[in-house]
This record gives C-alpha cells, sequence and structure tokens, in this order.
C-alpha cells in the first residue's frame, strides 16, 4: 500500500519498463540533464542533478538552494540503483510492501546506500541498465517525478531528432 499520490511497487515497475532509451551517448547525458536543470528552475526548486553512465560521472549541477548534502544523497540513491538496476524509489516500495523498511532489512549499511526516491536507471534498449540519473532536494516522491517527467519528455523528443537521432 502506498501514500496518496505516491505510485505503488506496479505503477513504478511501469515506469521503468516503459522509460527504455534506444540509444545514450555524451550528447544525450547533457540534453538529459539541462532539460531537467531547465525544469527544476522553472519550479525554482533547490536540487542537485546527476547522471552517471558506469562509473563515469556525465553530468552534474547544483542549483541554489542545494548543498553538499544533496550531492551525499545523490550517491547513496544512485548506489541503490547500481546494486538493484531499479529505480531507488521502487526499491524502496518494495521492502514496504513487504512490511518493513531497506534500512532493516537490506543489511546495507545506510551511510552508503538510501532506498529514497530521486535516482532512476538510465537502461537502453539492448543492454539494460547503464548508469542513472539521479535528482536530490526535494521530497523523495518528488525528487523521482522530476527525473521521470525528465525522462517521458527526453524519450519522446526522440521521435522529433529524426532518423539522424
Amino acid at each position: 500500500m502506498s501514500a496518496p499520490g505516491v505510485p505503488d511497487v506496479a505503477a513504478l515497475e511501469a515506469q521503468e519498463a516503459r522509460l527504455v532509451l534506444p540509444r545514450f551517448t555524451y550528447e544525450d547525458a547533457w540534453a538529459l540533464g539541462s532539460l531537467l536543470v531547465r525544469l527544476a528552475r522553472e519550479r525554482r526548486a533547490p536540487v542537485a542533478v546527476d547522471i552517471r553512465r558506469g562509473p563515469q560521472q556525465l553530468f552534474h549541477c547544483a542549483l541554489p538552494g542545494s548543498s553538499a548534502d544533496n550531492d551525499a544523497w545523490i550517491d547513496r540513491k544512485r548506489r541503490v540503483v547500481e546494486r538493484y538496476g531499479c529505480s531507488s524509489f521502487l526499491v524502496g516500495a518494495r521492502f514496504r510492501a513487504k512490511g518493513t523498511t531497506f534500512e532493516q532489512s537490506s543489511r546495507l549499511d545506510p551511510d552508503r546506500y538510501a532506498a529514497h526516491g530521486g535516482s532512476f536507471p538510465v537502461a537502453v534498449e539492448g543492454a539494460g541498465v547503464i548508469g542513472s540519473v539521479t535528482v536530490s532536494g526535494l521530497p523523495q516522491a518528488e525528487d523521482h517525478a522530476l527525473v521521470v517527467e525528465a525522462l517521458e519528455r527526453f524519450l519522446s523528443s526522440y521521435g522529433d531528432a529524426g532518423a539522424d537521432g
């Protein structure tokens, strides 16, 4: 059971199944990161944004009102995506659906891992999860929703880019 307005496990799984990219280049990381920054600025959201492909950081931006604490949250949420291959919000929701919490039952160090919303896998058709896109600075459901909105817009832009991508 989820809180009102918070997606349940099935809805979170459906988001991940839907948000698979045809490719993910350096230019794509810049475009997705820039889109996230634009959306956050429009909302005056005090967030930090991070995009990784494997261990390489391809994009990072900290907006006014964010702090080094947001970078620490990014690292903790990103590690959950790397370990579980799905969004940090979905991992937390799966533990809650079992009547427990990630912190109680994962046996992972909470100083290094956080199953809180805001980190989403970058999945590529035919390759699977190759990275992550993470936002920190808002309540966890809002961090997650911002990333999902950006990925949805970004994915829809592939159709506008023509055959050259």
